[in-house]
């Protein structure tokens, strides 16, 4: 079904509301569901709305609080999120990133005890809008083996890397798993197999059905081996940066909270030299355009074209969204 993106926010408002949220923070929280939705990102947008409500209601997420400052050293600080809605303290810490950037040159903000950020492009888009180039990561709870294991011990600790551009920003945003689980269950939910091995079965066979995947959630790493080792990497420098939980201290919990974030924003008009950095991106942008593609009528893209172009599509056409999923937001909107 199709639903267009001012239905969503207007829905999924009065339903923050009715569990407790302060207008400011509800409308906050309908805006991005929305638009990680507008962008196609339906696994971390509207798919998402009834878990997070279930974390609000077993008392993961705890509606009242929010990210405060807790160490500063110049440039560089540590916040705790003293596990508030994590969509709300991430926008807080990328937006101190942003200000910490502008005064310095570079700014980072690494947060301790967060929620879930959903889709972590949105605060690559939130720095980008502000002129800043973002290096963003966080840690999950453990849901991939590490290479050449049968148990998971390590997360597919999702990364970004946004570069600004005034004909559309150049935004990375990748779990280091060969597919984010809400991917794979948004794959699960419409009854499709994955186009790619996503991670290992029962029997400890690769496989592209999410059914088996989600079973044991041995998620298959981005690289083998090479995404492995990043997410462990990762995970390492959100820990010790925000002085927060591990994937190890994640995993120990019922419940996938209180995980450790970092924000790292460069602001390049530092530079001076605006013209010389467009052209070195158009650059790059137009030589990996210019290519042939291995099957014809497709095109390649550079990170976040297509979701650009998706957010534009869907802002015309509607959003196309599960019935059982609409119908659930609706069930609770009640």
């Amino acid at each position: 079904m199709q639903i267009s993106s001012q239905q969503m926010q207007d829905v999924l408002y009065k339903l923050f509301v009715k569990y407790k949220f302060t207008t400011e923070k509800a409308k906050l929280l309908a805006r991005t569901y929305t638009e990680s939705t507008l962008a196609g990102v339906n696994s971390h947008g509207i798919n998402r709305v009834p878990l997070f409500l279930e974390y609000v209601e077993n008392g993961s997420v705890k509606i009242d609080a929010e990210a405060e400052k807790v160490e500063s050293f110049g440039s560089i600080e540590r916040w705790d999120g003293n596990y508030g809605p994590g969509i709300i303290n991430a926008t807080k810490c990328i937006n101190r990133a942003v200000e910490l950037a502008k005064l310095n040159g570079m700014g980072l903000v690494a947060l301790r005890n967060n929620n879930h950020w959903m889709r972590g492009g949105t605060y690559g888009k939130i720095a980008a809008d502000a002129g800043c180039i973002s290096i963003l990561f966080t840690n999950t709870q453990p849901n991939m083996p590490p290479w050449g294991a049968k148990d998971s011990r390590i997360g597919n600790n999702p990364f970004i890397v946004s570069i600004p551009r005034k004909e559309g920003h150049i935004i990375l945003d990748m779990a280091l798993s060969q597919f984010a689980f809400g991917k794979i269950n948004d794959y699960k939910l419409r009854g499709k197999k994955l186009p790619f091995p996503g991670g290992w079965d029962e029997n400890d066979q690769l496989s592209n059905d999410p059914e088996k995947i989600t079973i044991k959630e041995r998620g298959l790493p981005v690289g083998y081996w090479k995404g492995s080792a990043l997410s462990i990497v990762l995970d390492m420098l959100a820990t010790l940066l925000a002085a927060g939980n591990s994937t190890y201290k994640i995993g120990l919990k019922k419940f996938e909270t209180g995980i450790s974030q970092v924000f790292l924003c460069i602001d390049p008009e530092v530079f001076h030299d605006q013209e010389l950095q467009d052209k070195l991106i158009d650059e790059i942008i137009d030589y990996t355009h210019d290519v042939e593609p291995m099957k014809a009528g497709d095109k390649i893209y550079y990170p976040g074209e297509r979701s650009a172009l998706t957010t534009a599509e869907n802002l015309k056409e509607g959003m196309p969204v599960s019935e059982s999923v609409w119908e659930k937001i609706l069930a609770l909107s009640k």
